[in-house]
């Protein structure tokens, strides 16, 4: 398996700064997640003039200049000032997180760094986005263009943010003339993540909805990282996914996980899930099941051309994703404690979340109850 790269945790040494000819990169969302590690890469590249770091906190990352505020706040322009270019990373994707506040910070956010970064005279704007944008529909080609439609809807965690955020964007140059706004669109991202894709392998049966067919392409953070470095440096540019070689089959995901499948009609499948996220019982809406369902896989062709390319496979971050995931118990997307679990048993437990009255009653009828 790949190991993290030396240059995300350490830095140059500060003599050879001075020397660099590179660009100053503004990292937002810096002090963790993957603008720590955006900004500890940055900070020890031989390409990089200075970082600047902005976020509500002190990252732990001295090299670079830090600046604690929001990312809504208009007085972001000043410390933009300088920057060639500006990275923005502060989104909340948390499942956790109340659906209108998360809403309201991400958009809002990715509003006011675009406006700001024009009036600060940055040159170029990194948004990270997801291939989620591309919808996981059963009629999607594999892989799927770069240029393709935007066929996502706003039903699934966050993917409504992510297509706002694109919306603003593509409007951004045609607001600034001299802007030039870069879109990095990851596969599912794994190492030290939790979405509902993540937490999809922590459950004692893999899902599989009768009928679909999924397929599953990963992209692992540190390669995240290393592909918006590409962007930062004005290496690549447009609209670029990233995500490992090819992809993996459903078949070829519970044979190498060895985890084995619990199938269910779609209907039962999709209107448990839509119920129990109503009730508050899960945090993932019906729309993230659609992800599992059907195909989204994308071609990285604009970053191949460039000269990137993922270190990790789709089957070293499945591995990492499996030994990440072990000791924790998750049923229909709801994190469930190791006493809940293990009272519950496996199949127990899925029965107790997916088993909706109507669940219940069609089961009761075939055993004549």
């Amino acid at each position: 398996m790949s190991s993290p790269d030396p240059q995300v945790r350490g830095a140059r040494n500060p003599s050879t700064r001075s020397a660099a000819r590179g660009p100053v990169v503004a990292v937002t969302g810096a002090a963790t997640g993957v603008g720590d590690l955006l900004t500890r890469r940055l900070v020890a590249s031989e390409e990089v003039r200075q970082v600047i770091a902005i976020d509500e906190r002190r990252g732990e990352v001295p090299e670079a200049q830090w600046h604690i505020l929001d990312v809504r706040d208009p007085a972001i322009a000043e410390k933009l000032r300088g920057a060639d270019v500006v990275v923005h990373l502060a989104l909340d994707l948390d499942l956790e997180s109340d659906s209108a506040a998360r809403t309201a910070y991400n958009v809002r956010g990715a509003q006011t760094v675009l406006t700001a970064a024009a009036a600060a005279g940055v040159r170029r704007v990194v948004l990270c986005t997801s291939a989620m944008v591309y919808g996981a529909l059963p009629d999607n080609d594999i892989p799927l263009s770069e240029d393709a439609e935007l066929r996502a809807t706003a039903e699934a965690t966050g993917v409504g943010d992510l297509l706002e955020i694109e919306r603003l964007g593509r409007r951004a140059p045609r607001a600034h003339p001299g802007l030039n706004v870069t879109v990095v669109r990851p596969a599912v991202l794994v190492g030290g993540t939790d979405t509902a894709l993540t937490r999809y392998f922590e459950s004692p049966r893999l899902l599989v909805v009768a009928g679909s067919r999924p397929t599953w392409q990963f992209c692992h953070v540190e390669d995240l990282v290393s592909a918006l470095e590409y962007a930062a440096l004005e290496k690549v540019d447009g609209e670029l996914a990233v995500g490992c070689e090819g992809w993996l089959e459903q078949e070829e995901v519970e044979e190498l996980s060895g985890i084995r499948r619990m199938e269910l009609p779609s209907a039962v499948a999709l209107g448990a899930a839509a119920r129990l996220h109503r009730i508050g019982l899960t945090p993932s809406p019906a729309g993230d099941l659609a992800y599992t369902m059907h195909p989204w896989v994308v071609s990285v062709g604009r970053l191949h051309d460039a000269g990137w390319r993922p270190r990790w496979t789709n089957e070293e971050v499945l591995s990492a994703l499996l030994e990440e995931a072990e000791g924790r118990h998750t049923v229909a997307g709801r994190r469930l404690g190791r006493k809940d679990a293990t009272a519950a048993g496996a199949a127990g437990a899925t029965v107790a979340l997916l088993g909706t009255a109507a669940l219940v009653r069609q089961m009761r009828k075939r055993r004549g109850l």
